[in-house]
């Protein structure tokens, strides 16, 4: 994999001004791209409306206008560029910017013309190339000013800085600022996307339950109805069906808050209602105390998915709930082929759970038939 990094060679830029910021943000970027590259234009246009102004003057401003231009478009939008386009780019600035140094009056101030060129690289190239660029802009400014004076004394060595030290500087800060700010979308993008997981995994947790629960207590009170059995009974199966209902608009609106912690001994007393409720005689611990504190709520988790599986899909007579003090078993008899197609979201959900914990989940058959779900620490 490749480095990714500020300084990383391959770390070509990939972000234009304005991006991501709709067009107004777009506009408000080059707008002050124009306002930045507006000095040398100005300056050359001051020089060729001059009444003694002569055609070097005059090929100087259009020069530093087509200079202008092309560093306005490179830095707005040669981010989108192949490597390879944002090369010639450069090199056409740098010879734009060259011919507008080699038309002044003096030669060795108007290597200042040079920075934009300079500026644009850095932005565009990959980090290291960019401060290489800006080491070998030094080292060549200098030797223009050994080359002309014939010495190079203290002045022109902090004449350097404002020409290539501080544009390069500014601009790796820019870049910076950029990559934190893609980092900071991409943050909030992630925690979008992990709040949406934990919606849908939490909603799938306490609605198939319940749900689950009050399919299976109001087909027993059908039931009941239909053969004419004790009246009494079947109101209280209507009546758990309403409170079941009550209860899981109570837990929705507590999962999306992300205010729902749910309770083992409240998920046993659950079970053993819903297996109660589907006919399946069930084996349930009557004690927890001894499970460790932090496995209780993934245990409880899986306790409510593992049930509700067994009335679901099993076609159990029989289930059997085993508590350790850090495992949880769930057995049943059943013998459906509906749970041999792989592990289904909820069982993902619990495995992820698990392993925020350092647990880890098993499901499978038996070999003497039935189902079994596992978790626990090792």
């Amino acid at each position: 994999m490749r480095d990714q990094g500020l300084f990383a060679a391959a770390a070509w830029p990939v972000r234009s001004v304005g991006s991501g910021g709709g067009r107004w943000t777009a506009a408000r970027g080059v707008a002050v791209l124009v306002l930045a590259a507006a000095w040398p234009v100005w300056h050359a246009v001051a020089e060729a409306v001059r009444p003694d102004a002569g055609p070097a003057s005059a090929a100087a401003a259009v020069l530093a206008v087509c200079y202008a231009a092309v560093w306005v478009a490179g830095v707005a939008m040669g981010t989108g560029w192949p490597p390879r386009a944002r090369i010639a780019l450069l090199c056409g600035l740098f010879a734009l910017g060259g011919g507008l140094v080699l038309l002044q009056d003096d030669p060795l101030a108007g290597l200042d013309r040079l920075v934009y060129a300079l500026a644009a690289a850095v932005w565009l190239l990959p980090a290291r190339w960019g401060v290489l660029l800006g080491l070998v802009a030094a080292a060549g400014r200098l030797a223009v000013v050994w080359a002309v004076t014939g010495s190079v004394d203290a002045d022109a060595g902090i004449a350097v800085i404002p020409g290539t030290v501080t544009p390069v500087a500014i601009m790796m800060l820019v870049r910076l600022i950029v990559q934190l700010s893609q980092a900071r979308d991409e943050i909030a993008t992630l925690a979008t996307a992990a709040e949406r997981a934990r919606l849908a995994r939490d909603l799938h947790d306490v609605l198939g339950h319940t749900l689950t629960t009050i399919t299976a207590k109001t087909g027993l009170a059908r039931r009941l109805l239909e053969s004419g059995a004790d009246r009494e009974r079947t109101v209280a199966e209507l009546r758990d069906a309403e409170r079941l209902s009550r209860e899981a608009h109570a837990e929705v609106r507590a999962t999306v808050s992300g205010r729902r912690r749910p309770s083992l001994a409240v998920e046993l007393a659950g079970a053993r209602a819903a297996l109660r409720a589907a006919g399946i005689r069930a084996t349930l611990p009557h004690a927890m105390d001894h499970v460790s504190p932090d496995l209780r709520e993934p245990f409880a988790y899986v306790l409510r998915e593992g049930v509700t599986n067994v009335v679901r899909h099993s076609g159990a007579a029989r289930c059997e709930v085993r508590l350790g003090e850090s495992s949880l078993e769930i057995r049943d008899d059943g013998r459906s082929p509906a749970r041999s197609h792989g592990p289904g979201n909820g069982l993902v959900g619990l495995a992820e759970r698990l392993r925020a914990a350092g647990g880890r989940l098993e499901a499978g058959p038996l070999p003497e038939g039935g189902f079994r779900l596992l978790a626990g620490r090792s």
